[in-house]
Formats: structure tokens, sequence, C-alpha cells
């Protein structure tokens, strides 16, 4: 039995699949937080309607994600404990720090405003209440970061001191682990990344309803916001991804090396947009590449040297012994690949749709037109499935460490808990989050096809608006 339900590979899928089902939530509530707040901004100083219903339209949105953030994070955390107790002793001295900051400030002081901001419709001054929105989404983005810190130690372990006797990392400097530079790195990566998401999806709302002519004068200003924000949030992403690459590469070169599948350390290294070839890279069949961009995305160099793959595993044999420290080259490659890729068709879609939609813009065809609409609903899930890959490279290309230079995976896995009772949780994981992805999934529909609510030319918001701030209660 244990053959076939290894507890280490077991707990590995588990973990996984929980850490991507959790974050197909996260990039949305930060990134909608944010549109929110824009949109309540421009309710107060333009005094228009229009945003108003624009704000409580996607405010609903931003609400029913939350929920279910909220949910899917508390399970994943529980299971440092349960299925990586091995882990959790070797370093809960230091990776729990910026965790219990996470939850015991950002996390409360989120939720906090989020009831002031749902409960305080015409209850509280505008700008007040305005300032509620905007402290939630700058709370959701702390906690972003409190979260990243602690998974940049994982990459680059800093701040912390080896205890032989006791045979686990204990933490010497709080504020190292906070300016991880793997963490200031990441934070504006994932903070872009998530604002492209809510972006995409006010597109696809926005596309939804004028492709059948609904709210018009509503959804126009939306869809234009969303176009915009999609469009600069991937320029974030990509001056980000820049400097992020930049700490891969002094924190785990092995890590860059495999995304481009390079074995052997190059000068002048090219980046290979598609490569067929050996799995070992003793050869090539088929490539097409951009000269010198390796290079220039490890070093800022356009013939700088790029270690590979062959010459780090001698060095970390040599320095870790014995042993495989490759990670699986086919999964790092690709997923690297299909991140920029998949980024970069929805900015592309939203750059074209900008073009089409100008004022000077000529009428296109009805048939042009609906397949504009069509493709600005379907590709808002592109930031989303290229934030996803985006994680698989990050955890897959630290393998076989969980935390790098310090600890191996296989070292970190519980050792009391059986492989098939991984496996039964893992269904019985698979299966309620199935269910409550439907669930999600069906309820975020419908809030967008119902629209933004119906509110009064004069209405001046201080009086709240009736049933919409009950379904905010209850979705609360």
């Amino acid at each position: 039995m244990e053959q076939i339900f290894d507890p280490l590979t077991m707990a590995r899928w588990q973990f996984g699949l929980t850490t991507l089902y959790h974050f197909l939530f996260v990039p949305l509530t930060i990134g909608m937080a944010l549109m929110a707040a824009i949109m309540q901004t421009a309710w107060v100083r333009t005094n228009k309607v229009t945003y108003l219903k624009l704000t409580r339209l996607f405010g609903k949105i931003f609400l029913i994600n939350f929920a279910m953030g909220v949910v899917t994070g508390i399970v994943q955390e529980f299971q440092f404990g349960m299925n990586w107790s091995e882990y959790s002793r070797f370093v809960g001295d230091v990776f729990g720090a910026p965790l219990a900051i996470e939850g015991l400030a950002a996390f409360f002081f989120e939720a906090t405003f989020i009831g002031l901001w749902i409960f305080g419709w015409g209850r509280i001054p505008r700008l007040a209440h305005l300032a509620c929105i905007w402290v939630v989404f700058i709370a959701s983005t702390l906690s972003a970061y409190f979260i990243l810190a602690a998974n940049a130690f994982m990459q680059n372990p800093v701040g912390y001191t080896m205890n032989a006797e006791r045979g686990r990392a204990e933490l010497t400097s709080l504020w190292e682990v906070l300016t991880n530079p793997v963490a200031l790195a990441a934070f504006p990566h994932t903070i872009f990344a998530a604002i492209m998401f809510a972006a995409a999806v006010m597109v696809a709302v926005a596309a939804w309803h004028l492709r059948r002519r609904q709210h018009v004068e509503t959804m126009r200003p939306a869809l234009k916001t969303g176009l915009w924000a999609n469009v600069a949030a991937f320029a974030g992403v990509g001056l980000s991804g820049d400097q992020l690459s930049l700490a891969m590469v002094d924190a785990q070169p092995m890590k860059m090396a495999a995304a481009e599948g390079l074995y052997e350390t190059t000068e002048n290294a090219s980046f290979s947009i598609f490569t067929l070839g050996t799995p070992d890279g003793a050869s090539e069949l088929f490539s097409i590449r951009i000269p010198h961009l390796l290079s220039l995305l490890s070093t800022h160099t356009l013939d700088g040297e790029v270690e590979g793959i062959n010459d780090l595993q001698e060095q970390y044999v040599a320095q870790f012994g014995p042993g495989e420290y490759t990670p699986i080259i086919w999964i790092t490659y690709w997923a690297f690949r299909w991140m920029i890729g998949l980024g970069a068709c929805s900015a592309l879609v939203s750059l074209i749709a900008l073009w089409f939609t100008r004022k000077k813009a000529r009428p296109l065809s009805a048939r042009a037109e609906d397949l504009k609409w069509r493709a600005l609903i379907w590709t808002a899930p592109l930031p989303l499935l290229a934030s996803l890959v985006g994680w698989i490279f990050t955890e897959m290309g630290r393998q076989p460490w969980i935390v790098f230079g310090e600890m191996k995976t296989a070292a970190a896995v519980s050792p009391t808990v059986a492989g098939w009772q991984v496996a039964i949780s893992l269904a019985a994981f698979t299966l309620i989050y199935g269910v409550l992805a439907v669930v999600e999934f069906r309820l975020i529909l419908k809030a967008a096809q119902e629209g933004p609510p119906e509110i009064a030319e004069d209405d001046d918001g201080e009086s709240g608006t009736g049933a919409d701030d009950a379904d905010f209660a209850m979705v609360y």
C-alpha cells in the first residue's frame, strides 16, 4: 500500500493542489479591492451615479471571492502541522513569524474594515467610508507581502542561525526575513499580476453586457478602466519580473538554468521561445531563439555568463553531498513560457480592444463586433492561469529543496502520516473544493450577469441602497 501511496508524493500533491486552489481567489481579492476602491473614489469625486453602481457591482464580486479565499487559506495552513510536521519543527521559529503577523495584523485589519465598508453605507461619512475600502486594499496587499516573505525564506533563507543541538533553524533577524531580496522582488510582481486578473474580469463583465447592449452608459467606463489597468499592470509585471529574475539567479541559479533547459555554462546565452530536444540536453532537434536574451535577463548584460545545469549539479554535490539537485526540466521550462505567454496574450487582447474602442475607430461589422466582445469575455482567465503556472515554476524549480540549501522536501514530510491517509484526505478535499468552486463561480457569474444595481440618478449614497446592503451582509 505504501508503495502505491507514497507519503511524500501524496503530501506534495495535496499541498500543491490546495495551494493552487487557494490562489484561484487571492489575485481577484487583491485586484478587485483596488477596482472597487477606484470606482468609489471616482464616485466621491464626481458624484456620478454610474461609478456608484460599478462600486456596488464589483464590490459584491470582491466580497464573494474574499469569503471563499478565507476558507481555503485556513485549511492550507493546517497542512503545515499535519502533513509537514518535520518542516514545521525545523523552520517554524522563522517561517511562523511572518505568517503570525499576516494573521494577527493584516488579515484581521482587513476583515475589520471590510465589515465597516459593508455596513457603513449611509451610516458613516462618505470620505470615511471611502477610506475603508482603501484600507481593505492596503491590508490585503500587506497580507500578501507577509506570506511572500515566508515563501521567500524557502527560496532564499536569511535572518536565521542553525541550532545544531536542536536540529532546527532559529530566527535571528525578523527584519532580514521581511526584507529578503526575493520577497521585495516577488511582491510587486504578484500584486501587478493580481491587478491584471481583476482588470480582465472587469472587462469581461462589461463586454458581456455591452454585447447585449445592456447598461451601456455604465459599462463603457468599466470597460475602458479595465483595459487600461490590464495593460498598465502587464508593464508592471514585466518590470518587476526582471528584478525577480535577478534575485532568482543570485539565490537559485539552478532555477534559471532549468527555466531555459541550459545544461552547459554559456556566455551570450540566448532564450528559446520553443525547443525540441532530448531530455538530457545532449542534442537539440529544433529551436526558435532570441539571441542574448537569457544573459540579459540573468545579468543585465548581453554577453553575461549563465551557469548551466551540469556545472551547478557538480557544485551542489560538492557542497551538499551526493544527490540529484536538478528539478524536473520540462515542467520548469514550459511553466516559465506559459507564464509569460498567457500574461502577454491578455495584455495584447486589451491593447487591440483599446484600438477598436477608441472614439475615432471605424465601425466594425456585426460579426466582427460580436467576435470582439467574445474575445474579451473568454480571455478573462488568462492572467489567472499565468499566475498559477508561475507558482508552479517557482515551487517546482526549487526542488529538491523545501528550504533551499538547508532542508530537502523528502525530509520535511510527517513521519507518522501514512500515504493512504493523505490520499483519502486529498480525495475529500478535491471533492469538497470542486463543489465550492462551482458555488463560487455561479455566485460570481450571477452577480456579473445581474449587472449594476438600480440606483436613482439623484441618490447621493448617504441612505444606502436597501436590498444591496442585505446582499453584502449575506455574502460577508
